[in-house]
């Protein structure tokens, strides 16, 4: 079923979806008993405008879902923010594919920054953890006051701000490219380690095998003699 989808970095083209897309940002958020700060069309069009944002269509130009960036802290952090798949089209894995696209996006706008998210879906978790996200503390996101605002329109904003922005309902999420690269340059090392003992290992049994062997051709050689 995924095939059926148009999944793609939006633009200008794509501005008709945008009264559509925050009707339903605002009627999941209510469904779920959560809240997200409110985006209107405006913003919507201008994240397409930007290059920030990932929509999916059907082949027949059906909206079937949305996602953005959003950068705090001069770049040094972004989210994947208002991630939301139509009703039509959900348990389809549609959220997956684009949640796999703006990740991407985000790596190829901010390649140095940390890329995070606050949640308290399952399938979400599922999904960073599968593209390298690890659970973290609230202490390392970015502490840019503008982003905790968007969380106003939650109805746990008062235990969030109860706990001095430290802890709340949601699972925070992180993904450090420096750390991810720093955890490839290890492995890489350690293989390079592993082999190097494995061709030395190697290199002692060819070495015993040929000896075996000219010993053996030596008595071979006597035994004709």
């Amino acid at each position: 079923m995924t095939d059926d989808f148009i999944i793609e970095v939006a633009n200008e083209g794509h501005y008709e979806y945008a009264v559509t897309i925050c009707e339903e940002m605002e009627s999941s958020a209510k469904a779920r008993g959560t809240g997200i700060a409110k985006r209107t069309p405006d913003y919507i069009k201008q994240k397409m405008q930007e290059g920030k944002s990932v929509i999916a269509t059907t082949k027949n130009g059906e909206w079937a879902g949305f996602c953005y960036i959003e950068s705090w802290s001069h770049g040094e952090y972004v989210a994947n923010s208002g991630l939301i798949v139509s009703p039509n089209f959900r348990k389809s894995g549609l959220a997956t594919l684009i949640k796999r696209r703006i990740f991407q996006l985000s790596r190829e706008k901010y390649p140095t920054a940390k890329i995070f998210g606050l949640t308290t879906g399952l399938a979400v978790m599922k999904i960073n953890s599968d593209l390298g996200y690890e659970p973290v503390t609230y202490s390392e996101l970015t502490q840019d006051d503008a982003f905790w605002k968007g969380c106003t329109n939650c109805v746990n904003y008062d235990i969030l701000m109860s706990k001095d922005r430290k802890n709340c309902l949601c699972t925070a999420m992180l993904y450090d490219p420096a750390e991810k690269k720093e955890d490839a340059e290890k492995a890489n090392t350690e293989f390079k380690a592993k082999l190097g003992t494995f061709e030395r290992l190697t290199n002692i049994k060819r070495v015993k095998f040929f000896a075996e062997l000219l010993k053996k051709t030596l008595h071979i050689n006597d035994d004709k003699k």
